[in-house]
């Protein structure tokens, strides 16, 4: 068994979807591991990671409209609010979500689904950069 680790840095763009499905992929074929797991881990509380449909955008314009009624950010219903009326929902959704996800991967490629795609769902209503932890095991 072998390990490889690499931390990315990727920019959002405000509240949004960033499809870093390529970019994980990359990272697996430059390791030099044939099959193994595949870990990503996010290291922040105000965003979420997450697999996803990738081929109808709609799927993503419906998760954002469904967490927006479901978490609204009226200013109004939390204590913490320090860093502005959208930081603590972005807290709640990120809860809600995850944080880190798993994938296997063979011969190189990582084994979604047809349809999925690898996604940072930035909560935040402004651009951030966001520290991804890539750790593959495997051989």
């Amino acid at each position: 068994m072998a390990d490889h680790q690499q931390i990315l840095t990727i920019q959002t763009t405000g509240k949004s979807f960033s499809n870093i499905t390529s970019t994980v992929q990359s990272v697996v074929n430059e390791s030099g591991l044939d099959t193994g797991l595949c870990t990503i881990f996010l290291r922040h509380t105000s965003a979420s990671l997450l697999i996803q449909e990738n081929a109808d955008p709609d799927v993503l314009k419906d998760l954002s409209n469904f967490f927006a009624k479901l978490v609204p950010e009226d200013g109004m219903s939390y204590i913490h609010s320090a860093e502005g009326p959208d930081d603590m929902p972005a807290h709640i959704r990120s809860v809600l979500t995850k944080t880190s996800e798993q994938i296997p991967f063979a011969r190189r490629r990582l084994l979604l689904g047809t349809w999925q795609g690898i996604y940072v769902w930035e909560h935040r209503r402004r651009s951030h950069y966001r520290e991804l932890v890539i750790h593959l095991t495997g051989g």
